[in-house]
């Protein structure tokens, strides 16, 4: 029995095959190819995406000798999406990313015409330029004519009707758009009445892992499938993540490091009030069925590490030399603060107007030195995280599933656990979105009885631990309390004046 996964990425899109087991057994990856309009706005180019993602279908299905394939299982970035025609399928309008701040305005507007509290109670969201109904005002603003009979798709939504025919939402992602109510899991009609769009500009909205249909005669043949072969959309590539991983059930927390950075847990589906309110968390409606995920990011993690690659050498310094250098550093802080908000700031305290800042260098400090001050930053980031996220979870955290490219980074991670007090247990699987994306799928179509029976099918293989060492947490506690912390409300007040 074969189950194939698909994730949709920021930098790279990819589709692989599994086992029943999570043995893997092919993969294939593109490039997300990002383009920019004259007035430097970001955007990928429908087609593209979708012959990206076809090619990669092909490879896989070709490398394992064409077998037959149980299930397709889509995850992707969360608030990307698009407008296709609702007759015709064709796009309507180009597909915006997720990260992209042209919608800044748009969602400065809507937070102008409500109470957040309320909003977050009913999406369990704090209004952002990422999120899809800031995205549609924009886009309405620039392309009116785009609008009359559109549907508007995630990224894992139009894969999945290029592969079946069938429009659709699954919760996780419809979560993601600031248009759909959680308590009743459906979209918000009113709400997006109040902003002048009808309700069928959203297409149906399904329970993450619901077979939509088989894949069309059309195009089934060519990538290698059979019309057999059932689709689903698997959703929020974290929350799928979470799933491989087995971050399933309350007190199990994974995180995610890629790109993006983020720390995802799980709750008992509940009325949401004032104490997560305030934490700064996103929540959302996970995979694992009558469950809740809590959710908070540092959006430039991974991505500060990139930015900074780029900054030291005239070519991208590479990751050999990257870590040639950490290793020169001596152990413990480097007394350096840098703040990951290079595109604003998520959980404990979101905001988009954050900057990124440096606090602490002098003459004597060389390009290792800010190396590991950055990654010292994005894991003081995670920490305000963590806390919050201990106190709305009502359990202690002190063990976190990584996955994901930092984990390749062994200063990063030791850092990360000296910072956090927390053990890592790094899981041996590569790809994790991937894997998550296939067994939400597996769900859906009866491979799988349950959310635990498909975590546990996969489980078993030993992990790589990495522990707290005892001497450097208390350095590092002082830097986060008395520095990284006590500095970051006067830094977020001067970039309000900017």
């Amino acid at each position: 029995m074969y189950i194939l996964g698909i994730d949709i990425g920021t930098t790279n899109s990819k589709a692989g095959l599994f086992k029943q087991d999570g043995t893997m057994v092919a993969i294939a990856s593109r490039p997300t190819q990002t383009y920019y309009l004259e007035n430097g706005v970001a955007y990928y180019d429908p087609e593209q995406m979708w012959q990206s993602m076809a090619s990669c279908i092909q490879e896989v299905t070709e490398k394992a000798g064409k077998p037959q394939i149980a299930s397709i299982g889509i995850a992707s970035m969360a608030e990307s999406g698009l407008l296709i025609d609702r007759a015709s399928g064709k796009p309507r309008s180009m597909f915006m990313p997720w990260f992209d701040q042209c919608s800044k305005p748009q969602s400065d507007f809507i937070m102008s015409q409500s109470d957040a509290f309320e909003n977050f109670r009913r999406s369990g969201l704090h209004g952002s330029f990422k999120l899809g109904l800031a995205k549609l005002l924009w886009l309405r603003e620039q392309q009116p004519e785009a609008f009359g009979g559109s549907v508007w798709l995630s990224a894992s939504g139009y894969i999945a009707y290029r592969l079946t025919g069938q429009m659709a939402f699954d919760y996780s992602l419809a979560a993601r758009t600031y248009a759909f109510s959680m308590e009743r899991k459906a979209w918000d009609e009113a709400w997006l009445k109040q902003f002048g769009f009808d309700a069928s500009i959203m297409p149906q909205v399904l329970p993450s892992g619901t077979v939509l249909g088989g894949v069309l005669p059309e195009v089934s043949e060519a990538l290698g499938l059979t019309t057999a072969t059932k689709v689903a959309i698997a959703g929020h590539d974290h929350v799928a993540a979470a799933l491989a991983v087995g971050s399933i059930t309350p007190g199990v927390v994974y995180d995610s490091m890629g790109t993006a950075e983020t720390l995802v847990g799980t709750l008992e589906e509940k009325e949401l009030g004032r104490q997560e309110f305030e934490a700064g968390l996103s929540f959302g409606c996970h995979i694992a069925k009558d469950r809740y995920f809590w959710m908070g990011g540092n959006s430039a993690s991974g991505g500060s590490v990139e930015w900074l690659r780029g900054l030291l050498a005239d070519e991208q310094m590479s990751y050999e030399t990257l870590l040639g250098l950490l290793e020169q550093v001596k152990p413990g802080p480097t007394g350096i603060l840098y703040y990951p908000y290079l595109t604003g700031s998520g959980a404990p305290a979101p905001d988009s107007k954050a900057k990124a800042a440096w606090i602490g260098l002098t003459k004597e400090h060389g390009k290792a030195d800010m190396i590991k001050a950055l990654l010292e930053g994005t894991a003081y980031q995670l920490e305000a995280i963590r806390r919050v996220a201990e106190g709305i979870s009502g359990r202690s955290i002190e063990r976190l599933l990584v996955v994901g490219g930092g984990t390749r980074n062994p200063q990063w991670l030791q850092v990360k656990a000296n910072i956090t007090r927390c053990v890592l247990d790094i899981p041996p699987i590569s790809e994790a979105t991937l894997l998550g994306a296939a067994l939400a799928a597996g769900i859906g179509s009866g491979v799988y009885g349950s959310a635990e029976e498909a975590s546990q099918a996969v489980a078993g293989q030993e992990s790589r631990m990495v522990e707290p060492q005892p001497e450097l947490i208390g350095p590092y506690r002082k830097l986060y309390d008395e520095g990284y912390m006590a500095l970051q409300q006067s830094l977020r007040a001067f970039y309000r004046t900017l």
